[in-house]
């Protein structure tokens, strides 16, 4: 009820009023019996546009952050959940992902409309990443077909970090029904997984015209912070006294007439004993582990 009432008298009308979704392919969308809507996801308002454009009701497979915060702000975003009937997922992994696949297998098995977001977590850039395979497993098990769907435009009308987002026009664009039912019964069988999630992830890359990377988004996320901690401690290390950055050390230097590290002789050979530097010894780096391995082991867990 709570859904129904938010969607058609509280927030629908104001939205579709201030952002005016446009929607390609709604042909697409079943009128009844269960199905998967398998969309990219660029912004958290992806699950409020979406379900506006489809006149039957959309369950969301939430992670369990947004039911759990604290402060007058996480326990708004718990009751709105809720109240919408979104349903929370664990995202660990393990028992908490064959959790989350009966969740969804529940709502199908009622004959509705399940939504999951196969990247497993927003777009770090815009770009559109690798697939969970737990979507493929759902619509093996529940025996539905998968309509891929394509978010347009939402990573600019609210970015991650914004709250109050920017008032432009967002699109839908809803694909033709993925049948794979020709995988019937081999729902464990991995191999078989991850070629109906690549199949999705294809759609939904032409759906979209988003540039496909074959890496999870979380590994690029915790790259991406990675890259930050190291930034930001080498900033630190530059703003301790005494110390400064390299590039300004080489530009005080070349000030003062002084050689910068960089053009000093890189090897001085003995004259006493006739032993040569580490740095002139043409067969030094025979011995050194490359190490430029991405350290990535994908794994594979229910979106």
């Amino acid at each position: 009820m709570f859904y129904w009432f938010l969607k058609t008298i509280v927030i629908g009308p104001i939205i579709k009023l201030l952002f005016r979704p446009w929607v390609e392919g709604e042909e697409n969308i079943p009128e009844d019996g269960a199905a998967i809507f398998a969309s990219n996801h660029l912004s958290f308002s992806d699950s409020i546009f979406l379900p506006l454009v489809v006149s039957r009701r959309v369950t969301f497979l939430a992670k369990s952050d947004y039911f759990t915060g604290r402060g007058i702000k996480g326990r708004l975003t718990a009751a709105f959940f809720k109240g919408v009937g979104q349903l929370p997922v664990d995202r660990s992994g393990g028992k908490a992902s064959n959790a989350a696949l009966s969740s969804g297998l529940k709502v199908l098995g009622r004959g509705e409309l399940l939504g999951i977001y196969p990247e497993g977590t927003r777009s770090p850039d815009g770009r559109l990443y690798r697939g969970r395979t737990g979507v493929a497993r759902m619509a093996l098990e529940g025996k539905v077909t998968v309509i891929p769907v394509a978010m347009i435009g939402t990573d600019k009308a609210q970015p991650t970090g914004k709250v109050i987002p920017r008032i432009m026009r967002v699109g839908v664009r809803v694909g033709k029904p993925l049948d794979f039912s020709r995988y019937e019964g081999m729902e464990d069988d991995r191999f078989v997984l991850r070629s109906i999630t690549d199949e999705i992830m294809y759609e939904l890359m032409l759906l979209s015209g988003q540039e496909y990377v074959d890496m999870y988004a979380t590994s690029m996320k915790d790259r991406l912070v990675s890259a930050a901690r190291a930034k930001a401690r080498e900033l630190q290390e530059a703003a301790k006294p005494g110390s400064a950055a390299p590039e300004l050390e080489e530009a005080l230097d070349a000030a003062e007439g002084r050689p910068r590290a960089s053009q000093a002789p890189a090897a001085v050979a003995s004259v006493d004993d006739g032993s040569v530097s580490d740095a002139a010894d043409p067969d030094r780096d025979n011995d050194r582990d490359d190490d430029d391995g991405d350290g990535d082991a994908p794994v594979v867990a229910a979106s």
